[in-house]
């Protein structure tokens, strides 16, 4: 069973993940980065551009869902080098800190709170996030052509392209495919038709937003949905 809150952490959400029966889904393209704890291991989760079904036996998880191109400050690491990847935190800081914070994590009594204290404390040790970054991912997710956005947010194409791979993996263009996905699957989900969820998410028509789905899914939005 999956459930989540918001964090303390401003813009982040704090998630569990029990499996049940045979497991869960894939994980599919958000924009974001995630801290992991899972078997007694903490790790990074990269941002994706595809689908990403965890290996082995289903287990259970806890995370800390950073807001979109907040993490790399966080973690010191740029996006794009972990992009489509989860690699072990020890992976990226020292060992010998990565060895505390698991034992703090063992012994606290909810992973995910703990989780949540160690980006808290991350965050209170390093530099704010860059603003700029959170209006461009605030118009993108409203829509806006990305042309248009740099334009607004006063920054060239090229540096805007720059500053996207260091802060989410990839570039405006593929970050405005992702947010645009996840404003369909809402829509989707609660009820909208399809036709109608093409419209109101911003694409062209509804075999538009099949490609798409399909593209960065892997799947069709029927059986996505479980729809079959």
């Amino acid at each position: 069973m999956y459930t989540e809150r918001a964090s303390r952490l401003t813009g982040a959400v704090v998630w569990t993940n029990t499996p049940e029966g045979t497991g869960g889904g894939p994980v599919l393209p958000d924009g974001c980065m995630d801290l992991l704890w899972s078997e007694d291991r903490l790790l990074v989760a990269g941002p994706d551009t595809r689908p990403y079904v965890p290996e082995g036996p289903p287990r259970s998880w806890a995370g800390v869902r950073f807001f979109p191109g907040t993490a790399p400050a966080l973690l010191g690491v740029p996006a794009h080098e972990l992009r489509d990847l989860r690699v072990d935190l020890a992976d990226l800081w020292p060992a010998a800190r990565v060895r505390r914070l698991r034992e703090r994590v063992e012994a606290a009594p909810d992973p995910a709170t703990a989780l949540e204290d160690i980006a808290l404390d991350r965050a209170a040790r390093t530099t704010a996030p860059d603003p700029l970054l959170h209006r461009l991912v605030r118009r993108l997710d409203e829509g806006r052509p990305v042309s248009a956005t740099a334009a607004e947010l006063g920054i060239g194409t090229r540096t805007l392209h720059r500053r996207c791979l260091g802060a989410f993996g990839y570039g405006p263009k593929t970050l405005a495919r992702i947010l645009r996905l996840q404003r369909a699957l809402a829509l989707a989900r609660s009820g909208t038709p399809y036709a109608e969820t093409a419209v109101r998410a911003g694409y062209a028509d509804q075999p538009h937003l099949a490609r798409e789905v399909r593209e960065l899914t892997g799947m069709p939005l029927g059986q996505l949905l479980g729809g079959g």
